[in-house]
Formats: structure tokens, C-alpha cells, sequence
């Protein structure tokens, strides 16, 4: 069912309870308490203009097979090109490195194995894939909104994206839109729920998030999610 509505539209809105039982499905999910309170831990994205100090974030790089092995690779920069991002386009952005118990643990392996299954059924010529792990927390402020998507509606430059929900806390509007690559809008989400999901065939759509203000401006909000990626390799 996911799989077809993926193919037909290009993108997917999964509800909470839907995903987790999808996840469930690939695998454990047993140290998500710890998976999740892992964002409290993350580092400022220094890449930022500067006094942006909205964004935190972690990374890690796999590769995957179609036989379902994933393997962590060496620590490296996230690169896009200057087509796909027009902040950062172009420049190797160094972060800091995800946990290793978090990088390798339950959680992470089961979102990486139901990535590696889900998305290979959709291109089943591909023998190996380049997978980038994100984790992003973004804070809001009375006086600073937090932007998810500080680069505008956007493509990643990848073939396929997850972007999994882990936490909201006193947040309001984050609001994705998804848009055909003429521009036209197909249709728009809130994620809400941990668990809530997007998937998006990159090279079908766009996307973005509208920024996110605090429900409660007497105390800060943030908006926490994993963003996973995954491009052929040929090699």
C-alpha cells in the first residue's frame, strides 16, 4: 500500500501508528526512549549566518545494499550541489558525528533497513546506496522562529528521503508542502506525532516547511526530526 502510493504521487504523508507498525516491521525499535532523548545532545549548526542559532543537528554516512546489509562509512562532510541547496550549495559542511550508540543502535538500524526495503522497491536495478543520516532539532523563540527549511522549498539532490517526526514540543505551524517541479503544490501536512512521516521521491518533487513559532512564548519550543537519504551509487 505504501509502496503504491509512493510510486503513483511521489510522495507520502504515514501517520504515526502506520509507521511505527511499518518500522516494526524491519526490525526493534527497543531503545527509542534513548534514541529520542539522543537530541538533547546535539551541536550547533555553526554553518549558519551569523546570531542564526536556531538549528542543531548530528550526521552520520552508511551504505546499503540490496541485500539489506548496512554499513556505517567514515566520518565526512555533507555536500550538495549549488542547484539543489542555495545556502550552502557547493561548500563540504562538517558536523558532528552521530553518537555511536545511537548511530548503531535499534532504532537507527530498523529506520535504515525499512529505508533500504521501502526505497529499493521502487528502483530494484540499484545494487548499493549512499545513505546520509540527519538529526535536526529546531528552536523556536518568542523573538527567534526556528526555520526547518532555511533554504526554501528545495529538492536534496538525493532519489529518495524520510523524514521522520521524534518530538514537537511547544510548536506551533511547521507545515510541509510538497510541489511538482513546475512549482504547483500537491499537497500540504503538519507532522504532529512522534512517528509521523514523510517520504519523498527527490527527483519527482520539492518540498518545505514553514517556520516554527513557540505555543507557550514565555518558554522555548523545538522541533526534533531524523531526515534520512538515499542516492545510487554505481561503483
Amino acid at each position: 500500500m505504501l509502496e503504491r502510493s509512493l510510486a503513483e504521487r511521489g510522495y507520502l504523508f504515514v501517520q504515526a501508528a502506520a509507521m511505527r507498525k511499518a518500522l516494526a516491521a524491519a526490525g526493534s525499535l527497543s531503545d527509542w526512549p534513548a534514541f529520542a532523548v539522543s537530541w538533547n545532545d546535539l551541536e550547533i549548526d555553526r554553518y549558519l549566518a551569523e546570531g542564526q542559532r536556531f538549528r542543531k543537528r548530528r550526521f552520520a554516512v552508511y551504505t546499503a545494499g540490496a541485500d539489506g546489509a548496512v554499513e556505517r562509512q567514515p566520518h565526512q562532510p555533507h555536500f550538495q550541489h549549488p542547484e539543489y541547496n542555495r545556502l550552502f550549495g557547493g561548500v563540504e559542511r562538517w558536523f558532528a558525528p552521530i553518537a555511536p550508540v545511537i548511530a548503531a543502535g535499534p532504532t537507527m538500524m530498523t529506520v535504515l533497513r525499512f529505508c533500504t526495503g521501502f526505497f529499493g522497491k521502487h528502483a530494484p536495478s540499484v545494487a548499493r546506496w549512499h545513505v546520509e543520516a540527519h538529526q535536526f532539532r529546531i528552536a523556536a523563540s518568542a523573538d527567534a522562529p526556528g526555520q526547518p527549511t532555511p533554504e526554501g522549498v528545495h529538492r536534496d539532490g538525493v532519489d529518495f528521503v524520510l523524514v521522520l517526526l521524534v518530538n514537537r514540543d511547544n510548536i506551533v505551524s511547521g507545515v510541509t508542502t510538497v510541489y511538482d517541479l513546475a512549482g504547483s503544490p500537491l499537497g500540504t501536512f503538519t507532522l504532529t506525532d512522534p512517528f509521523d512521516a514523510t517520504l519523498v521521491d527527490d527527483n519527482r518533487v520539492a518540498h518545505g516547511v514553514t517556520p516554527v513559532a513557540p505555543l507557550d512564548p514565555a518558554r522555548p519550543g523545538c522541533r526534533d526530526v531524523l531526515v534520512v537519504t538515499f542516492r545510487a551509487t554505481h561503483t
